[in-house]
């Protein structure tokens, strides 16, 4: 494995290299930059877009959408083969994840975002190309593709997550943490003793260390720890000259200020990760901006939610996915052969297990695991098991091992009484008003019978491993050549 780039120049360079990057100029900011990024998440294997020069915002300033729309740029991001399929990808993250040993990062005097340097009245967070992501939403999120970082009062382990965050105006930004995020944790602890929350924030940096932001890591884990564990060398950091909060040293745009407790103003409402605005909008806390830094030509990194799937999680599904296996198999429940986090479902709300069936109740007890799992917890719908002539990752074959292998009356658990969050559309509105955040989880077991499993009808078909190098010898045959007049 080789991460070959150190920061999101290197990374856009490559993808340009290979072809995986577009380029445009002259984007109308208010309504195309939101649509654009809402076509971007629906098409498959699409290129990376970078927008340059909007009208009335100085000329060298950026906006980057889908770093994660090929399965090849994942692959590069991640450290892996360009060349592999989704199955491959798969087992490269899986094998990956067992080997990282967390590295903590390396604090430097000085890096390319401290290229410009405001505080006090400087301050002026307007002079970033910054969109409407949705026509409904409550106002422009700087903060969509970015991490915000806080730390416990108490142990000192810092948090760096990716928060939605609207810009009020050019020195507040908000400060959006639903409860259950280690960030809301933090901010918490400051609050309830009446003190003033530090945080940063960054705007832009390469996909990976966003990535790493998105990771459901246990908490006192630092995110950049993990990302440093990945690359094998550490994440470098400067130290907030106002908070003395880490800020990764490459990145492309950063912030840093304080949340006061009591001080709120209206947020949202914002287009979420379900596809809608559940939400709603309320009082928040935001953060008092004192110094912001950005490189020269900043870049803004933007991946706003979207109906799922949606840029961040054609890369994330990969992560969560090996997270969950690694959670299940430390649990030693033995004869798991895979797992998948469908980015439909927002990587958590519909996942599946695949098993070589060990024994009588194997499946509904992996079943039960992955719904407790962090990955599929918070918030999550639907479980199902499947047996390991199944892909996981084809939404087809295991909607088919369902239908065929699954019976309503007798291979679906329910749990009652689940958590969730506000961002679910499924809660009632007294429920919502009540603050009741709970929901219901379907544990599918779609695994032949095991009792009989010997005995169920044969499927008419091969297995994967034979489908995929049917696919590898004659895929060609039925690719349609998308040249004009071909």
């Amino acid at each position: 494995m080789n991460v070959a780039y150190k920061d999101l120049r290197e990374w856009l360079a490559h993808v340009e290299e290979t072809g995986e990057l577009r380029r445009a100029k002259g984007i109308g900011l208010e309504e195309d930059v939101g649509r654009i990024a809402e076509l971007s998440a629906s098409i498959d294997q699409g290129p990376a877009l970078l927008m340059h020069e909007f009208s009335g915002y100085q000329k060298g300033h950026g906006l980057l959408l889908n770093p994660f729309g090929t399965t090849r740029m994942i692959a590069f991001t991640f450290g892996f083969p360009p060349e592999t399929d989704r199955l491959n990808l798969l087992r490269h993250f899986n094998n990956r994840i067992e080997k990282i040993d967390l590295l903590p990062p390396r604090f430097v005097d000085s890096g390319p975002i401290l290229e410009n340097v405001a505080t006090g009245d400087e301050v002026d967070l307007s002079k970033f190309p910054v969109p409407k992501w949705h026509k409904d939403d409550g106002g422009p999120y700087i903060g969509t593709g970015c991490l915000v970082i806080t730390r416990d009062p108490d142990s000192g382990c810092v948090n760096a997550a990716p928060y939605r965050s609207q810009l009020h105006d050019k020195k507040t930004v908000g400060f959006y943490s639903l409860p259950g995020h280690h960030g809301r944790a933090h901010r918490d602890k400051y609050f309830d003793r009446g003190e003033p929350c530090p945080v940063a924030m960054i705007f832009g940096s390469d996909p990976l260390l966003f990535t790493g932001g998105m990771a459901e890591l246990p908490y006192g884990v630092c995110e950049f720890d993990w990302v440093g564990g990945w690359r094998g060398e550490p994440v470098e950091v400067i130290k907030g000259q106002v908070t003395g909060l880490p800020i990764p040293a490459a990145a492309e745009i950063a912030i840093e200020g304080f949340s006061y407790p009591g001080k709120t103003r209206y947020e949202g409402p914002f287009g979420e990760f379900t596809g809608y605005y559940a939400s709603g909008a309320h009082d928040e806390p935001f953060v008092e901006v004192e110094a912001v830094y950005h490189r020269n030509d900043p870049i803004l990194l933007g991946i706003p939610p979207m109906k799922p799937p949606y840029d961040a999680d054609k890369g994330r599904q990969y992560l969560q996915s090996a997270i969950l296996m690694q959670q299940l198999t430390k649990q030693g429940i033995r004869g798991i052969t895979s797992a998948w986090c469908f980015g439909l479902g927002g990587c958590r709300l519909l996942v599946v297990v695949g098993i070589d069936q060990q024994s009588f109740g194997h499946s509904r007890q992996v079943g039960h695991a992955a719904y407790t799992s962090t990955v599929a917890n918070m918030g999550g719908k639907v479980v199902i098991v499947v047996d390991d002539d199944i892909d996981v990752t084809d939404l087809n074959d295991v909607m088919w091992a369902v239908l065929t292998r699954s019976d309503p009356a007798t291979s679906i658990d329910i749990v009652p009484r689940a958590a969730t969050w506000a961002l679910d559309p499924r809660l009632s509105p007294e429920d919502r008003t009540a603050r009741r955040f709970f929901n219901s989880r379907a544990i599918i077991d779609a695994t032949k019978p095991y009792e009989w499993r010997d005995q169920f009808p044969k499927p008419v078909r091969t297995d994967i491993a034979y489908r995929r190098e049917t696919e590898r010898l004659f895929g060609h045959l039925f690719r349609l050549d998308s040249r004009p007049g071909k």
